[in-house]
């Protein structure tokens, strides 16, 4: 009696909610409209933002060489925070004026807490008596950290028109101040234009005939540009402060500062100097299609809203212009990353909707119109329910996410699959209540559905646990997936229960017209209201929930209910009769052996796939290009003017090929939407000098932006990388021009990367000069261009001081430095207030005079001599001598070690880093030019991508654990587990044979996830026929008087497998095809606006887009796997079940 109750005992959760209908139904309503808020109130933007755990030193000392900075900063702060627990890499770059050094910490530490370790170290290394000072200051180390999103900019606002460039700069300036008073903007920097200073050009002979020092010109600014209090004055009772005002005016006020003043005869600074209120020296050019303007690269701050940002900047700029800016003032904006994130989510979003409708469809043609909407009512409410959540969570909707969803839409209706589907046969096949039904229906399958909820969510388990930079980027896939998983479960337990026994029919009769009229009314109205009202996804479900409703009476019904009674039938009886034949005789066998024998087959030809290079194997989706960007360099200390020229002669060859007639639709270019130059500041790669704040005169950066995939008329921007990049090649000998594209997901290196380590610097970059050549040679194919990162061009100029000499005229080597850095640098002298704003004062030679080597160094040292009182006047050329020689463009460590690299992209086509990477290293068996004190080490994507193999395969075998283990608690047994874990491996078979089948690539990151995401699904399936068919066999046994421990006879246990397959088999066909369906609009690349088909009554159909290129790889591998893994659970594990079965009974007759 126990057992009889254990089997038929209701599920009190669902039994709960069947009682207390009306407090779910409020439960729905609550759910919809706070998932609905959560959908219209969550941050949109492409991928999510990465949080490094690095932590960034610059530090700035203008007029050093690379050997300096080396010595004088990187060295010291490096040894210092060599120490430093958690530090996991340091990497540094010490060149002209300027060191950065990267600390990269392992996740045991918050970025805060790391940067406070930094921060202690260096005041600890900066406070010593003989740490570097710069205009009487000590150089002093800035210490933070980076989001890779503060440092891309969201967009670019161009300013041009008839005006010099002070003047646009002041427009400029007005929109910087109004954007960066916007919450979501970090700042603005402006390009193109210079700030401003007060210069005191000194005319180095007048200096020398007054007998006027640096210090005495220096010292009369700063002590006459003064405003100081000196104290209170009380007299009558009263309190008065006294302020001595002597601060400037007007530059022109410095003119007429006495320097000196001997015998009645006081020199002017005019006398010996030109004051001069001007731009600083020209350190960056902006252009917008060639054509000059001033340019405000705006960044946003991580974690907010990119769109609601972008929105409210091209308010203040509309607003701006029709106000405040004159109207011959043109303001444009490009580079705007908003409008691709907002097309690329709402691409997403369509497919989901889209995946919703072919699932409903489906449903349809198996259950029926009404039983099809309970089932397709958990897609809106699982889905609500998980953005609802991740929204408290603190998540933004981006693709990662979005993608979660779709990966869901599938097995998201499982559950509610399953429960519809057995009170739908309790009350067609054993004539139960709808009350009844539900609750003995689901207490059949409640325990298995939450058991197969949770053995998917362990498959993702481990990927939740994801570590590093490139976990950060994909760890929302597996959270979101779980959550709608939870979801999922959650409605199919509480709600689905309560809409099947409240309205569930085993008839489809006729609705009455007039139902109909009034229920498509009621939900085409709200569908138009959330639509029109808020352009809302749910009002295009809602509106075509209604068409179907009509489609579905005037139509499908009839196509339906023949589908039902006749070809479901046949199927079911067709597979009965199959099962029944493979599980008698030698072809149970045969098929156990012969699919064991195919997965073998499967792995060995995609072995040789790959061998032959057929099968590619990449790292991450060969995206197409949303931007192509041109890199430019010239050795550095080319002077900007001439990295200026060389620029614009790359901008015409390039803007020659981005405007081919090809893409142009009369003068409207419909593949390319903007292309911006800079010069100078801003124009390095953010991904390798992110955080830089040199200045860079020696780089220029042309960056192109593409439409949307949608308006591009079929072009594909990669051939027009591919065009760019032969334009360009070897045309002007000593540029490096690298062509690159926008980064899909997080950085990774380059994909050919070798490092070389020693102590000799100028030994390593010979050595690497040698190995590229050496490479070069050998014609491998895929090889875009070898580089080397750091070279010995840098030209430079060696002063030698005679000390003796020196010494002998009271002059010290410290005096002739200073005195040719204050004639060329500058020695900053104070400050000039205005509106607020503060600008540098700076002594210097005047131009003529500053790049005259004669002038520099018979310019007189001037000083008063201690001894006898008189002045004396010392030539630079008189103690010391000069020589040109060239010096390192920059010294690179790798945790203190010093580091050079031979890095290069992969030619246009090739995508296979691993492969190219193993040719060089064979290659590289011949080189026996390396020195024995020279290590290297192939790194950049090689290695990352190593790394995250190993992860995944890793996590692949623990998630199997965790399910493994799962199973073991639900069925107390291990061979039923057992079985299920088989199936996994044999789905194998669909994935890699679809590969090698359809010739893709095996792309490391998506098509490992989706392997992972194949396990959870296969078990789901598996988990629902074993429990079922055990439960089959304890009913079976409880009507025959058996004990628990018995085994059935042959015949009955066969009857048993066959009438678990068969009862299973909807829920199984439908899992596979809901899912499958669910992915086929991502994995073709289908979209179809929802939105405008209803608004414009124009669906703009498109295939391809970016989606489908980053996510179709995860999309085709669940859906070849759930293919064959279909064929594996209706087949394959009955077999192998009943096999196992009798081996058991074999066993204890055996043991008897």
């Amino acid at each position: 009696m126990s057992n009889k109750k254990k089997l038929d005992k209701e599920f009190g959760l669902s039994s709960w909610a069947i009682n207390n209908k009306t407090t779910m139904y409020v439960v729905i309503a609550l759910i919809l409209f706070l998932g609905y808020a959560a959908y219209q109130s969550m941050p949109r933007e492409n991928f999510p933002e990465i949080k490094e755990t690095k932590i960034y030193i610059s530090s700035l000392y203008p007029g050093n060489t690379a050997e300096d900075i080396e010595k004088l900063i990187t060295n010291p702060l490096e040894d210092k925070l060599k120490t430093v627990s958690n530090v996991v890499e340091i990497n540094s770059t010490s060149q002209e004026d300027y060191s950065m050094i990267i600390l990269e910490f392992d996740e045991n530490i918050s970025v805060d807490q790391a940067k406070q370790k930094v921060k202690d170290e260096i005041d600890t290394e900066t406070s010593g008596e003989d740490w570097p000072t710069f205009n009487g200051a000590k150089v002093e180390p800035n210490v933070f950290d980076l989001s890779m999103s503060e440092e891309i900019p969201i967009l670019n606002i161009n300013l041009s028109g008839d005006y010099p460039v002070y003047k646009l700069k002041e427009f400029g300036e007005y929109l910087q101040d109004e954007i960066e008073d916007l919450t979501e903007i970090k700042k603005v920097d402006i390009r193109g234009a210079q700030e401003k200073e007060v210069e005191v050009a000194v005319d180095i002979f007048k200096m020398m005939a007054a007998q006027v020092s640096f210090n005495d010109i220096a010292g009369a600014i700063s002590n006459g540009n003064v405003t100081m209090s000196a104290g209170n004055y009380i007299a009558s009772g009263q309190r008065r402060t006294i302020r001595i005002i002597g601060e400037i005016t007007s530059p022109s006020d410095l003119e007429n500062f006495v320097i000196k003043s001997e015998f009645n005869n006081p020199i002017y600074l005019k006398d010996v100097a030109t004051v001069s209120f001007k731009d600083k020296d020209k350190t960056t050019y902006a252009r917008e299609s060639g054509k000059q303007v001033v340019m405000l690269d705006v960044k946003k701050r991580s974690g907010k809203n990119m769109v609601a940002a972008a929105e409210k900047i091209r308010n203040i700029v509309t607003t701006t212009q029709n106000t405040i800016f004159p109207k011959d003032v043109t303001v444009s904006i490009s580079n705007d990353q908003s409008s691709k994130t907002i097309g690329q989510v709402d691409d997403l979003v369509n497919n989901i909707i889209f995946g919703i409708i072919l699932v409903v469809t489906v449903l349809m043609f198996f259950l029926g119109f009404k039983n099809a909407l309970f089932v397709g009512f958990a897609i809106p409410m699982s889905m609500f329910m998980s953005l609802m959540i991740l929204d408290l969570l603190g998540y933004t909707m981006n693709t990662m996410i979005l993608f979660g969803l779709i990966m869901g839409l599938g097995m998201l209706v499982d559950n509610g699959i399953v429960v519809v589907e057995n009170v739908y046969r309790l009350m067609d096949e054993e004539g139960m209540s709808r009350k009844a039904a539900a609750k003995k229906g689901i207490s059949e399958i409640a325990f298995p559905i939450i058991i197969s909820t949770a053995t998917t969510v362990a498959a993702f388990v481990p990927l939740g646990l994801w570590p590093g930079v490139m976990g950060q980027f994909m760890v929302y896939f597996p959270i979101t997936l779980s959550v709608v998983l939870g979801s999922s479960l959650f409605v199919a337990i509480f709600f689905n229960s309560v809409l099947v026994s409240q309205f569930m029919t085993t008839e489809d009769k006729d609705m009455p017209l007039k139902k109909i009229v009034s229920i498509s009314a009621i939900v085409g109205g709200i569908g138009l209201f959330l639509f029109f009202g808020a352009g809302s996804a749910l009002g295009s479900i809602l509106v075509f929930t209604a068409i179907l409703l009509w489609v579905y009476r005037l139509f499908l019904r009839k196509w339906a209910n023949y589908f039902q009674t006749k070809t479901l039938r046949h199927l079911e009886n067709y597979y009965e009769k199959t099962l029944k034949k493979a599980l008698t005789g030698w072809r149970t066998y045969a098929i156990a052996i012969g699919t064991f024998l195919l997965l073998i087959v499967a792995f060995a030809s995609f072995g040789e796939s790959v061998k032959s290079q057929r099968t590619k194997i990449e790292f991450f989706p060969d995206n197409t290009p949303n931007q192509i960007i041109v890199y430019i360099e010239y050795p550095q200390g080319t002077d900007i003017e001439k990295t200026n020229e060389i620029t614009k002669r790359i901008e015409t060859k390039v803007y020659e090929v981005l405007n081919e007639g090809t893409y142009m639709d009369g003068t409207h270019n419909f593949l390319v939407e903007s292309a911006v130059a800079q010069v100078g500041e801003g124009a390095g790669n953010p991904q390798t000098d992110g955080g830089s704040a040199s200045e860079m005169p020696h780089k220029g950066k042309i960056t192109a932006s593409m439409r949307e995939y949608k308006y591009r008329k079929g072009e594909d921007s990669k051939l027009l990388l591919y065009k760019v990049q032969k334009a360009l090649v070897g045309i002007y000998p000593g540029v490096l021009i690298s062509v690159e594209k926008d980064a899909a997901g997080p950085p990774a290196g380059s994909p050919i990367n070798i490092e070389l380590e020693g102590e000799d610097y100028a030994e390593l970059i010979v050595t690497a000069e040698k190995m590229r050549d050496f490479i070069n040679t050998r014609n491998i194919a895929g090889i875009d261009e070898l580089k080397i990162d750091v070279n010995r061009d840098k030209p430079g100029m060696q002063v030698v001081v005679d000390r003796k000499k020196a010494g002998e005229l009271g002059v010290s080597t410290g005096q002739v430095g200073q005195q040719l850095r204050n004639a060329i640098f500058g020695g900053k002298a104070g400050v000039y207030k205005e509106n607020g704003e503060d600008y540098d004062i700076y002594i210097r030679f005047n131009k003529e005079d500053r790049y005259n080597t004669s002038a520099l160094f018979n310019q007189k040292i001037t000083f008063r001599d201690m001894a006898s009182g008189n002045i004396k006047e010392i030539p630079v050329s008189a103690v010391a001598q000069q020589k040109n020689n060239s010096g390192f463009s920059a010294i690179k460590h790798k945790d203190t070690k010093r580091v050079v690299t031979v890095y290069s992209a992969l030619a246009p086509g090739y995508t296979d880093a691993g492969a190219i990477v193993n040719q060089i290293q064979n290659e590289m068996k011949g080189f026996d030019q390396l020195p024995s004190n020279v290590q290297i080490d192939y790194t950049g994507q090689i290695e990352e991508q190593n790394k995250q193999m190993a992860f995944l395969m890793g996590a692949f075998f623990t998630g199997l654990a965790l399910i493994f283990f799962i199973l073991i608690f639900q069925f107390n047994s291990v061979s039923k587990p057992a079985i299920i874990m088989l199936a996994i491996f044999l789905s194998l078979i669909g994935v890699f044979g679809g590969i090698v089948i359809t010739g893709a690539p095996f792309v490391i990151m998506m098509t490992m996830m989706g392997i992972i995401s194949l396990a959870g699904i296969v078990v789901n399936n598996g988990v629902v026929l074993l429990d079922y068919t055990q439960l089959l066999i304890d009913r079976k046994k409880e009507a025959l008087g058996l004990e628990e421990a018995a085994y059935l006879k042959i015949d009955a246990l066969l009857e048993c497998v066959v009438l678990a397959g068969k009862a299973r088999l909807r829920p199984v066909l439908l899992t596979a095809i809901t899912t499958i369906l669910g992915l086929i609009p991502l994995a073709i690349g289908l979209n179809i606006n929802f939105y405008t088909l209803f608004s414009e009554f124009d669906p703009h159909i498109y295939f391809g887009g970016d989606n489908v290129i980053f996510w179709g790889p995860l999309a085709w591998t669940v859906i070849y796997g759930l293919f064959v893994a279909t064929f594996l659970t209706l087949i394959v594990v009955p077999i192998l079940f009943f096999l196992v079965t009798q081996l058991k009974m074999w066993w204890q007759l055996k043991r008897d």
